[in-house]
């Protein structure tokens, strides 16, 4: 099998040997009231700033007619899937970058203790990057950056598979970094990220646990 290319085959070999998925779930904000937080979400920032989470309508959504959107303006603003805990698995999400002029991310958040710890995988329409970092007490650190497109204004596929150490990171299918990082250990929660004064929208978030909770 290309090594370029993210294998689900290998998530669902886990999934088997695992005996199954402890914890999934496919969430596209349709059935949440538009201009609020969606219902079994927290919402809040890492650092300075402010925060605005909602449910909007769009018309150009993967699964119509609602996103969850952030159009706050804070350090690293980040929305969290409630009653999510487990410590090996994946979670993906279609994003679009819509606007900014610090920065365009859209991201995902792994093994979620509290607002300031935890994993981030990010791509970067404006850097046109994917990247990976670890937030601990609060300080975000770089573990690594790769060169990819990410387009403006046009619907992406950011997906993450983890366990133990190991983390695999795609954008649109392709993989862009696979690696073992063993800073942030045991169970945690699930969800979506930004930057700055990125305006985001997600939709269709999914995730799965293929170990212990």
């Amino acid at each position: 099998m290309n090594n370029s290319v993210f294998s689900l085959g290998i998530a669902l070999f886990a999934y088997i040997l695992t005996g199954g998925t402890a914890m999934s779930g496919t969430i596209n904000f349709d059935a949440d009231i538009v201009a609020t937080t969606p219902s079994a979400w927290t919402a809040g920032v890492t650092g300075r700033g402010t925060y605005r989470w909602t449910v909007e309508a769009d018309g150009t959504a993967p699964s119509k007619p609602n996103v969850l959107k952030q159009s706050g303006q804070g350090d690293f603003p980040w929305c969290i899937k409630t009653g999510t805990s487990f410590a090996d698995g994946y979670v993906e999400v279609k994003f679009k970058s819509l606007s900014g002029s610090q920065d365009q991310a859209g991201g995902l958040v792994w093994r979620w203790k509290d607002g300031d710890n935890y994993y981030v995988a990010r791509a970067n329409a404006l850097e046109n990057n994917v990247s990976l970092y670890y937030t601990q007490n609060g300080r975000r650190n770089t573990i690594k950056y790769v060169d990819a497109p990410v387009a403006r204004n046009q619907w992406h596929t950011l997906r993450v598979e983890f366990a133990d150490k190991h983390i695999r990171v795609a954008l649109d299918g392709k993989l862009y970094i696979d690696l073992d990082d063993a800073r942030i250990a045991g169970p945690g929660a699930v969800g979506v990220w930004t930057k700055a004064d990125s305006v985001t929208v997600f939709d269709d978030f999914s995730y799965g646990a293929t170990g212990g909770r």
